[in-house]
């Protein structure tokens, strides 16, 4: 066992992030891992500053590295944003943190996981620091791919790239790690297009895969412009009611901790004077259900891409596996009432509706605008 066991199919990128550790010529104090999502960046980037601070390279089971993947090494640091955007604050703080020596460890690591959701304004603070580290200080950002940071950036970072893994290693992953049942754990890592983590949700929780099931159901039910309103309704409904199912408990439990921490006890009024950090809290909150309820809506998104795919496979038969095996009935009477060139409009479709809803277009017309793309066309 080693902190590299659960980087799946990625042996050129681990090699490559192996030999920095293992040669100090290789070594550079920036890296930039790029990759799809669920390719497992910040697992690489993990395992990466495990085995910077291990003695032995990354064993797996010493203190540097159970203690680094778990998030409570003193010199480790990560950043994982669950808002929109990463603040400037967040990455003032993370260059302070940077300019500290070693505590114990070998090296001073600062992970920061999403790095193409900082605005240029932000990045830009964070550049003077990346061209000249402190010694022992190691930066390593983590985004889907190069294009998505700043040329300032990514000219002083050295780039390491993920691919899509294998759906077969990703099921081998679960079998091993999650005792989940082969046949399910290949179907769960298909259906998510080997991103890692939608395959383990998939693969253990029946209602994620019915929630999936009733969102590729969408493509046979829009029969015309009223079907597909409310089509576009109930997708936004599912990620709002998504998003507060995911957040609810833990912004109340956020809440309670921020009161007792300022001597508020329950049923008491908040002086006045306090407001303003009980707000910044719940601003806070909000952030994060709104990027919840974007990133449900766009994986519902790439599900009925997938989807479309697969149409598209059929109908131009092409000797791949289909992404929904399971709904290869499905598939095959979609390819039949519509033509290769509709397919592909479709699919057109669902990527603009993807694209506005990064540039923080209202949801409901988004997928207002997809689903009456999606509809038959004579």
């Amino acid at each position: 066992m080693t902190v590299w066991d659960d980087v799946v199919g990625q042996e050129s990128a681990v090699a490559a992030l192996q030999s920095a550790v293992a040669n100090p010529t290789a070594m550079t104090h920036a890296w930039l891992i790029t990759g799809p999502p669920g390719s497992g960046r910040s697992v690489a980037a993990r395992a990466f500053a495990a085995a910077l601070q291990c003695p032995q390279g990354g064993c797996g089971v010493c203190q540097a590295c159970t203690t680094t993947m778990a998030g409570t090494h003193p010199d480790v640091t990560l950043l994982a944003t669950e808002k929109v955007v990463i603040t400037i604050d967040e990455v003032r703080d993370l260059i302070m943190t940077a300019s500290r020596s070693p505590s114990g460890g070998r090296w001073r690591v600062i992970v920061i996981e999403d790095a193409d959701r900082m605005a240029e304004r932000t990045t830009n603070v964070l550049l003077k620091t990346i061209e000249e580290p402190p010694p022992h200080t190691v930066w390593v950002l983590c985004a889907p791919s190069v294009q998505d940071v700043l040329p300032t950036i990514r000219s002083r970072c050295r780039a390491v790239v993920l691919r899509v893994p294998p759906p077969q290693a990703v099921a081998d992953l679960l079998v091993r790690r999650d005792g989940a049942d082969p046949a399910v754990a290949l179907n769960a890592a298909r259906a998510a297009q080997s991103h890692v983590g939608l395959a383990k949700r998939l693969a253990r929780d029946a209602g994620a895969r019915e929630r999936r099931s009733a969102v590729l159901s969408v493509a046979r039910r829009i029969r015309g412009v009223g079907d597909a309103v409310l089509a576009a309704g109930e997708l936004v409904d599912v990620a709002k009611a998504e998003a507060v199912s995911a957040t609810q408990e833990r912004d109340a439990a956020e809440k309670a901790e921020l009161l007792r921490g300022l001597g508020v006890a329950d049923g008491e009024t908040l002086p006045p004077r306090l407001r303003s950090q009980l707000k910044q809290l719940e601003d806070d909150q909000k952030r994060r259900a709104t990027r919840h309820q974007r990133d449900v809506l766009d994986r519902a998104m790439v599900d009925l891409l997938s989807l479309y795919r697969d149409v598209l496979v059929v109908q131009l038969g092409a000797e791949v596996d289909l992404v929904n095996a399971e709904l290869a009935e499905t598939v095959r009477s979609l390819a039949a009432d519509s033509t290769p060139e509709q397919t592909v409009r479709r699919m057109d479709s669902i990527g603009v509706a993807r694209t506005r809803l990064g540039g923080n277009v209202a949801p409901l017309l988004a997928l207002e605008a997809m689903t009456i793309a999606l509809r038959p066309q004579g």
